[in-house]
């Protein structure tokens, strides 16, 4: 079998560079929250591919899933030949969907497909064109989900104009200066500067934002929102593509506000590592689209909804709910011990609803001045520790847990381990 070296090199010769890796190690098989690369070097995984991997690497109840659709049929276009695993999936989401009314689903791949057909939903519904976001935002990479994307470097350079009608206002962070209050004034800015709001469609927000560096949307913020949309006549859309499937301690990281929105993108971990994504929504707005307007070649691949089906019985049977939150009180726990030593690297503002947890690495202890390159070097040190770690945030300084939720105790344990040894401090 060939080495990490050889890969690496391969992949170089082959590989656009537009697509880039966060290590030089090429994963061989994996297990839960463990993974072998082609050395045979074990890793524990922190990065859960991306918060996709809530229910871990191959699950048993998901393989078999996936397996029995496997024998039956991989494809036939749902629309030509439409097949009953879809139907079942849809019928499920709406079930748990955050509406108290009647709600409606429609699938596809991946999670820019989700966020961006949900404002041609919004669209279709409000019969409107603007589409408001956060700063710091992560909504895809297509060219209109790049737009509403709120982080230029790496996702927009020499990309060209963005899509016109997508504005985006401040993301409150208040240790970096940003307020509530200071959100919700751009926001008025912008109406009174750029788009009134009666030709807004919709507003599209994180409850958690993920690449953006795993801040907290408050709940002050969404109800505030929440309202600005009921009085004007525009869409809430919640981004759950890293915040849902019990990411949060809840199915969606929307319901922890108390507030509902009026469409949810969903993607990630619903399949369990295979791409399934998809739009929940109430119903009337869900059906704003004609026939034909939404869908994909490939939406609501029918192996994947088998799983994605027994991804949502391994949630409810193995109370992942509730697994999350302990996870997460354990992480935050070792956290908060690490943060009072003098020996590691100084961090902040520890966070995160659930297991969807981060904290920043900062220039001095009791500051909140960014540290890309010390956050750079932990993450280099974990990987070489045997610990895979992903950094994230506008600033470079964020380090995001997203450990499997079926992880073993002793599993986040040693991981914990590692990662407090990668932040010590040279001597």
């Amino acid at each position: 079998m060939a080495t990490n070296a050889e890969l690496l090199d391969r992949r170089n010769k082959a590989v656009a560079r537009g697509v880039a890796s966060a290590t030089g190690v090429y994963a061989a098989r994996a297990e839960n929250a463990e993974i072998w690369d082609v050395e045979g070097k074990r890793y524990i995984d922190f990065a859960g591919g991306i918060a996709v991997l809530n229910t871990g690497h191959r699950h048993p109840k998901v393989m078999a899933a996936a397996r029995e659709q496997l024998e039956r049929f991989t494809h036939t276009a749902f629309q030509v030949l439409a097949y009953e695993p879809y139907i079942a999936l849809c019928e499920r989401l709406n079930k748990l969907a955050p509406f108290k009314g009647p709600a409606k689903t429609v699938l596809f791949t991946t999670g820019a497909e989700a966020t961006e057909n949900a404002i041609k939903i919004a669209r279709a519904a409000t019969k409107r064109t603007g589409v408001i976001a956060f700063s710091g935002a992560f909504h895809g990479r297509t060219l209109l989900t790049m737009a509403m994307t709120g982080k230029t470097l790496p996702y927009k350079k020499n990309f060209g104009p963005m899509p016109a009608e997508v504005f985006h206002v401040p993301f409150p962070i208040e240790h970096h200066g940003v307020s509530v209050e200071d959100s919700l004034k751009a926001l008025q800015f912008l109406f009174k500067a750029d788009i009134e709001p009666s030709r807004v469609a919709a507003i599209i927000i994180e409850p958690v934002q993920g690449e953006g560096g795993f801040y907290v949307a408050p709940d002050e913020l969404l109800v505030a929102l929440r309202r600005l949309c009921d009085e004007h006549g525009m869409l809430l859309i919640s981004d759950e593509v890293q915040s849902g499937f019990a990411r949060t301690g809840k199915m969606f990281g929307i319901e922890h506000s108390g507030i509902e929105p009026d469409l949810i993108a969903i993607a990630k971990s619903l399949a369990g590592g295979l791409p399934l994504s998809g739009v929940i929504g109430k119903a009337a707005v869900m059906d704003a689209a004609e026939p034909g307007g939404l869908g994909g070649t490939y939406g609501g691949n029918p192996v994947a909804c088998a799983a994605a089906l027994a991804v949502l019985d391994v949630i409810e049977q193995e109370k992942l709910l509730q697994r999350a939150d302990a996870v997460g009180a354990r992480i935050k726990a070792k956290l908060e011990k690490m943060s009072r030593s003098n020996t590691l690297m100084p961090m902040a503002a520890i966070r995160g609803p659930g297991a969807m947890v981060g904290f920043e690495i900062v220039k001095e202890r009791g500051g909140f001045v960014p540290d890309p390159e010390a956050t750079k070097l932990l993450t280099e040190r974990a990987l070489a520790l045997g610990l895979v770690v992903l950094s994230c945030g506008v600033y470079g300084n964020v380090i995001r847990i997203l450990v499997p939720l079926t992880a073993a105790d002793a599993v986040i344990d040693e991981g914990m381990d590692l990662l407090e040894q990668a932040m010590k401090v040279a001597a």
